[in-house]
């Protein structure tokens, strides 16, 4: 079986990690594709996953993303094109489906946020199938062209599958001088590019001072551009650490204390690890989201003095695996029509 993988965040390595070990061990045959876009480039290359890189993020205009899709779908089709492949898969790719559609490859992908609205139209009408967490309310996802044959639902978060084989590396905090006898807070920038996500939150630069100013926290702030970097970094608050670069964000996550985040990745992350965490986001909520917070598992955060900052206790972190075969044969599911 050819294989062909479109991965275009960072995020999207670690859920491609496993699955990726898994084809491999079927004898499958493996083309990766990706885009130059935050810390992709390095987490691939952290991984060991080799990767063509074509296009890059479209920045925050909609004319921004619409020429970026354009232009990156073509290039996709011209270089698949000269390959065959039996599937394509993807994490929200909506270039990847439409480029695999007009190859009459078969595609899956997979998200956990619903209302990403403009790239759910384009990649789901476009998907031989469509993977999502059960907590996503079907009806939520027809609009964008998702019937009942095209949807596959899963249990859990996505994260209780690609983390089930992980164990933090303990040395990672030191790595970035973190005194872990302090309360390590690990903080998510939000995420300022995305067409869902357009209004800037107030409550962020409040959280910085916040963490900044407390003499008894290390909070490691993980930016998601140069921008964000350089604004923190200008702050010049002593409590806060700056990574140079792409981190092992699992490892930090596993050994902290809380995570405040204002995305939706280390959040669901977090959860999955049993690390307390807290979200800023300023969007509107998906059907992940509100469960987690239903369970207790997340914590809306409004005032940034509201945050529990105290050292976790080992005992209390409930930690969730889920076998990341079961998401494989979901996708592959497309196989089947």
């Amino acid at each position: 079986m050819r294989v062909w993988i479109d991965i275009t965040a960072p995020a999207h390595v670690l859920v491609f990690r496993p699955l990726i070990s898994r084809l491999e061990e079927r004898g499958a045959a493996i083309e990766v594709t990706t885009r130059d876009y935050a810390q992709t480039l390095e987490l691939l290359e952290a991984h060991d996953i080799d990767a063509a890189p074509i296009g890059e993020h479209g920045g925050r205009s909609r004319v921004g993303k619409l020429r970026s899709l354009t232009s990156r779908m073509h290039g996709l089709k011209k270089w698949a094109g000269s390959r065959t492949f039996d599937v394509a898969l993807a994490h929200g790719s909506h270039e990847l489906t439409l480029a695999a559609r007009r190859l009459n490859v078969p595609s899956s992908t997979t998200f956990d946020y619903e209302f990403a609205k403009l790239q759910h139209h384009l990649g789901c009408r476009a998907a031989t199938r469509v993977v999502v967490p059960e907590a996503i309310p079907a009806e939520r996802l027809a609009p964008y062209g998702v019937s009942p044959a095209k949807l596959v639902q899963y249990e859990g978060l996505k994260e209780e599958y690609y983390l089930s084989d992980f164990e933090p590396d303990t040395s990672v905090p030191a790595e970035l001088g973190v005194d872990r006898q302090r309360v390590v807070v690990i903080v998510r920038t939000p995420p300022d590019v995305s067409l869902y996500h357009r209004r800037s939150n107030p409550l962020f630069p409040q959280l910085l001072e916040h963490l900044g100013s407390h003499d008894d926290v290390h909070a490691i702030v993980v930016p998601r551009t140069d921008d964000q970097r350089a604004y923190v970094r200008s702050l010049a608050l002593p409590s806060l650490i700056v990574p140079d670069g792409a981190v092992d964000a699992q490892s930090l996550i596993a050994l902290s204390d809380l995570v405040v985040s204002a995305g939706g990745t280390m959040n669901r992350e977090a959860a999955a690890l049993g690390i307390p965490v807290y979200t800023t986001y300023g969007g509107q909520l998906g059907g992940v989201d509100e469960a987690l917070i239903k369970d207790g598992r997340l914590r809306p955060l409004t005032d940034p003095h509201a945050l529990d900052l105290v050292k976790r206790s080992e005992e209390r972190s409930t930690r969730v695996r889920r076998d990341p075969s079961v998401m494989l044969q979901h996708l592959l599911s497309c196989l089947d029509d």
